[in-house]
């Protein structure tokens, strides 16, 4: 069975072709970082407006790349929500008219699910029951993950998520947009000892999140300095990061002793950080424990995890889709809504 997937949650449009049988055939993806560059953060109406020009040409790339015609298409996943709704709708309605015009049925997915799952498409997946760390610009949540559709929220944030608090921290020490890989570098030619920031929540005796004293911290000593040159922003920017490694680093660690699991899969944007992953690669050495992330490029939204999530969804229940191609869109749905059917 040949899925193909089309996401357009929020400033990238990405299709792809997977085959329940020889795996991802092909994925095309478009980021609209440097249209929204300029405006320091995503302007909904423009890339909605991206979207519609992006999505028919993607999709010729991905049905060349695959040497596949749009006929052998055997159902179409898009990504029904969460996201910006007018990027939402630019998907379905995409998905839903070609559904119509080929005679194939369509399926909403949800996007956070498609993150959950991106790495059973390395060689090397997990196997299910896992512990995930769902760590982007807008989500930052642990989960308890038996099977497809098996989901228990073990902890979440509770105001800004990890990406979130990663770009306004970078726009506060001037470094543009997207702030996250930008404040990531920065912080390579950081001094560790110059700044200790407050590490929010650590100690909760729980599994949820806070990043917005953290971020409010980086704004007070921003405020302080009279000149901030290029090596305080580096040492600001290694204190930030070091903060929320620290903070997600353990709480993933207590998510695994409360679970007794051993496997944690990291999905999301934050997920290709690498000073992260460092340093849970560091605990799950010493605490003996196995950690797996998506592919770098899977780590940002695209079209193969849409596909694949939806080809998941189709083998459970070949009645998932459906082919009377009216849609509705959920810029707000929360994971642990989902079932399995």
């Amino acid at each position: 069975m040949i899925v193909l997937g089309v996401e357009s949650s929020c400033d990238e449009t990405g299709l792809a072709l997977y085959d329940t049988e020889r795996g991802l055939l092909s994925h095309a993806l478009h980021s609209q970082v440097a249209m929204h560059e300029e405006y320091g953060g995503v302007v909904p109406e423009l890339a909605s407006r991206d979207h519609i020009r992006r999505a028919i040409p993607l999709l010729e790339q991905v049905l060349d790349k695959a040497q596949t015609r749009a006929a052998d298409i055997d159902a179409i996943a898009y990504t029904q929500g969460p996201g910006l709704a007018g990027a939402l709708l630019v998907g379905s309605s995409i998905a839903c008219s070609l559904g119509l015009a080929l005679e194939k049925p369509v399926l909403g997915v949800h996007h956070l699910e498609g993150h959950l799952l991106s790495p059973l498409l390395a060689s090397d997946p997990p196997e299910f029951p896992f512990v995930a760390l769902l760590v982007s610009g807008g989500h930052t949540q642990l989960m308890r993950v038996d099977g497809v559709g098996q989901y228990e929220l073990l902890g979440e944030t509770l105001d800004d998520a990890a990406g979130e608090a990663f770009d306004k921290s970078a726009k506060l020490l001037g470094l543009g947009y997207p702030g996250g890989p930008a404040i990531s570098r920065m912080a390579e030619f950081g001094d560790p000892e110059a700044y200790k920031l407050p590490r929010p929540m650590l100690h909760s005796k729980d599994l949820n999140f806070s990043f917005s004293g953290l971020k409010t911290a980086v704004l007070t000593v921003v405020k302080n300095q009279s000149n901030v040159c290029d090596q305080d922003k580096a040492n600001i920017a290694r204190g930030f990061v070091d903060a929320i490694v620290d903070v997600l680093t353990a709480k993933c660690l207590a998510a695994l002793k409360q679970t007794g699991l051993k496997r944690l899969v990291i999905a999301g944007g934050v997920g290709a950080n690498s000073q992260l992953r460092a340093a849970l690669n560091a605990a799950a050495a010493k605490k003996r424990f196995r950690v797996y992330y998506p592919e770098l490029e899977f780590c940002t939204d695209n079209g193969a995890m849409i596909a694949f999530a939806g080809a998941m969804r189709l083998r459970i229940n070949p009645q998932a889709a459906q082919r009377d191609y009216s849609f509705n869109v959920r810029p707000r749905w929360p994971l642990d809504e989902l079932r399995t059917v």
